[in-house]
């Protein structure tokens, strides 16, 4: 066939599309007659999904709830600590103890330590302690018998020893508090409980009245946009895809559009974690008229816990000291891990170090591991002390586009609660029940801005200007509510 030159007019076409000699052509003369432009390069239809599933939201879908609000704010109170303890107290005297100015502590009150209380006095740097009775309160250096505003200092005599002073004791042997008391800045103090001769009155006692705090946060409004001009709409090219939101098949121009609506989606779930509050110099308040919103990572750093440099060489007992803070807080029984690659296995290697001593080091059938079966070194769930853990990689941290990919980075992962708290409602006009963690988005009867997409321009269907464009518009205006966040804890890296 290499051979055959057929002359022009001398071409016999076929009744089946196969090469004959009477059919061939060949145009390999370098004439500047050559029609292998007519055929187009092989093209792969199907789009290679070479980053697999590239959104980052849905954590807050996991963790908590999304509810509409009115309000250009959102307003919760938090209830404060049952009991009072009272920090950095000083003993001025064998007898006296004083308090620091202002008043330091734990929930701390003015006004509520009354003649007659029974204190338990600790000394945090030596571990010992002694029960007091309290005799006598003053008030800015006067005496007073209780009803006194701001005690300044309350005097006190030991139930087991003379004072408070070394020696104090009778006897001078055997104190049981041996600090040496006077000038001593660091005790802590707390009430727990009381004690009345017979025929007393109860004038001396003080009235707590239970106080509660409150936080705030404001919904910040996102926008984002899709372009396209009238010409590019006219160049129409298919490709087929499957995308994350669960379209698939051939798309025209539109799937740029798709991939905006993702991203923005992704937006919507990253500024609620990751925004600040305008801090009170910034210009962004005064010049540009923002406030900003408190973030997941912002409201923990604030009021939660911090945990740094978690490393499975000194995991258990850094762990072990997450579960002592959290017994001093609201100590829910079940937690989530959300963690970047090098936390998560840190927390693999803990695990699989206490469970160590059998066939090389791994205890089979404890998790079901077996010589049989391919090793599995991962642990999605634990339990320590009282404490049930739920570990899983978060994606948002191991994601070269965003948190990840990094040697260094300063959010190592979080530990959330899975609770929910009771609040009142204002628009049901009830108590119900919420996640810790939940998302609030302003709507009304005339408009619902969770999610709003509308297009403008003189392309695609839309009429509403001579623009020669189709543009989608996004818009979202929400804030994330974390309650309780002393519950939470970051863990953070020394970068």
């Amino acid at each position: 066939m290499a051979n055959v030159s057929p002359n022009f007019g001398s071409i016999k076409p076929s009744q089946l599309q196969q090469t004959l000699e009477s059919n061939y052509l060949n145009f390999t003369d370098g004439s500047g007659k050559n029609f292998s432009q007519q055929y187009l390069p092989e093209i792969y239809e199907a789009e290679v999904e070479r980053y697999g599933n590239r959104t980052l939201s849905g954590f807050l879908r996991m963790v908590g709830a999304e509810m509409p609000m009115s309000s250009d704010q959102v307003v919760w109170s938090e209830q404060t600590r049952l009991h009072i303890a009272y920090t950095n107290v000083s003993c001025t005297n064998a007898n006296t103890l004083s308090f620091a100015t202002g008043g330091t502590g734990i929930n701390f009150v003015n006004n509520v330590i009354s003649i007659g209380q029974t204190l338990v006095v600790m000394s945090p740097s030596t571990g010992q302690e002694l029960k007091v009775y309290v005799t006598g309160t003053t008030a800015n250096g006067s005496a007073g018998t209780g009803g006194n505003t701001n005690p300044a200092t309350v005097t006190v005599k030991p139930y087991t020893q003379e004072s408070l002073a070394v020696g104090g004791q009778a006897g001078g042997t055997n104190v049981i508090f041996p600090v040496t008391a006077v000038g001593s800045g660091d005790l802590k103090i707390f009430v727990y409980g009381s004690e009345f001769k017979k025929g007393t009155t109860d004038a001396n006692i003080n009235s707590i009245t239970p106080s509660f705090t409150q936080y705030s946060n404001s919904p910040i409004i996102i926008k984002e946009r899709y372009r396209i001009s009238g010409s590019d709409t006219a160049q129409i090219g298919w490709v087929e895809v499957a995308t994350e939101s669960g379209t698939s098949g051939f798309l025209w121009y539109l799937k740029a559009e798709a991939e905006t609506r993702l991203r923005f989606e992704d937006y919507l779930e990253m500024s609620v974690i990751e925004g600040e509050l305008v801090a009170g110099g910034s210009t962004l308040t005064t010049t540009d008229k923002l406030k900003g919103t408190e973030g997941l990572f912002a409201a923990v750093r604030t009021r939660g816990n911090i945990v740094n440099n978690f490393s499975a060489a000194s995991g258990l007992s850094d762990f072990d000291s997450v579960l002592k803070n959290l017994d001093t807080q609201g100590a829910i029984e079940e937690n989530m891990l959300f963690l970047n690659r090098a936390t998560s296995l840190d927390f693999d290697d803990m695990l699989a170090s206490l469970s160590a001593g059998a066939a090389g080091g791994v205890a089979y059938g404890l998790f079901e591991n077996s010589e049989q079966m391919a090793l599995n070194l991962g642990f999605s769930g634990f339990r320590r002390g009282s404490y049930d853990f739920y570990k899983t990689d978060w994606k948002y941290l191991n994601d070269a586009s965003t948190r990840g990919g990094m040697t260094n980075t300063s959010i190592d992962g979080i530990l959330i609660p899975a609770g929910t708290s009771t609040v009142y409602d204002q628009q049901l006009g009830t108590n119900i029940r919420r996640p810790f963690l939940h998302v609030r988005y302003r709507a009304s009867q005339a408009d619902d801005r969770k999610m709003k997409t509308w297009i403008t321009g003189s392309v695609g269907g839309a009429y509403t200007s001579d623009l020669d464009a189709m543009e989608v518009h996004f818009l979202s205006e929400r804030c994330l509510v974390t309650q309780a966040a002393n519950n939470f804890v970051l863990f953070t890296a020394s970068v």
